[in-house]
């Protein structure tokens, strides 16, 4: 693995976190680590086709430090320097985006 990113865990993602928690009646601690380890999967995984990442969420529930691969790390410096960002926002975007997945929520389909 490469460098750590700290990703400040931003209001959406906290949302959905409490949506997960309550849907799964689980602690808050609990469905911010679930959520963060299902979003940065889902990311790496799309990048390199891996199964599993490391990262571990602060005491506070503020922050998570993740050990993104080389490869991804190579992917979000591409798309911070085509959209004049750096690498941590555009790793906060995905992980929003995908932070609304696998709720009940995002299960209904239109009629």
């Amino acid at each position: 693995m490469s460098e750590p990113v700290e990703l400040p865990l931003s209001d959406r993602f906290r949302r959905a976190a409490d949506q997960w928690a309550e849907e799964r009646v689980m602690t808050e601690e609990a469905a911010l680590e679930a959520k963060a380890e299902q979003a940065l999967l889902e990311i790496e995984h799309l990048v390199t086709g891996t199964d599993e990442v490391r990262f571990e969420l602060d005491e506070s529930g503020e922050t998570v430090r993740f050990e993104p691969s080389e490869n991804l790390l190579a992917f979000l410096d591409a798309q911070a320097e085509s959209s004049g960002v750096d690498r941590e926002t555009v790793l906060r975007l995905h992980v929003d985006l995908f932070a609304g997945a696998f709720l009940d929520s995002d299960a209904v389909t239109p009629e």
